[in-house]
């Protein structure tokens, strides 16, 4: 195998319809991602963190091992955290992510039924006659006419 058919059989993969409109969709659905978690993170967490006392879940941790500092003050080591604030967010910004996509799915799928339907409630037009259909119309229009 060599080079020439390596990168033409890569070339063939990577144009295929399919992967480029898979690559579309990642592109598109990590800009919709940036979006839902700025809704999240702007416009749905502060009003609730207020409601529970001004909590700001990204900074919700446990410490499992304090910071050590020398006698000057400088961080000797970092303090080992649990942060269990951020994965809190996160759950809240996949909840939302997946609601969102999910009444996103719901619509399409009631558009394209809607969309069936009407295309349903229309009258299918005659099918075409078959070669023997036009061949017999053929003969008997000849028949008519020798009469």
């Amino acid at each position: 195998m060599g080079k020439s058919s390596f990168w033409h059989e890569f070339k063939t993969f990577a144009m295929r319809g399919n992967v480029i409109d898979m690559a579309v969709g990642v592109v598109i659905g990590g800009a919709f991602g940036k979006i839902v978690s700025s809704v999240v993170a702007d416009l749905i967490m502060p009003p609730l963190g207020l409601l529970i006392g001004g909590v700001n879940f990204t900074r919700l941790h446990v410490t499992l091992k304090p910071a050590e500092y020398a006698a000057d003050g400088s961080i000797i080591t970092e303090a080992v955290t649990l942060n269990y604030g951020n994965f809190l967010q996160q759950t809240f910004d996949f909840i939302i992510i997946a609601f969102a996509i999910f009444l996103f799915v719901r619509l399409i799928n009631r558009l394209t039924t809607k969309q069936k339907e009407e295309e349903g409630n229309k009258p299918a037009a005659p099918p075409a006659p078959t070669k023997e259909e036009v061949l017999l119309t053929e003969i008997r229009d000849l028949l008519k006419e020798k009469k």
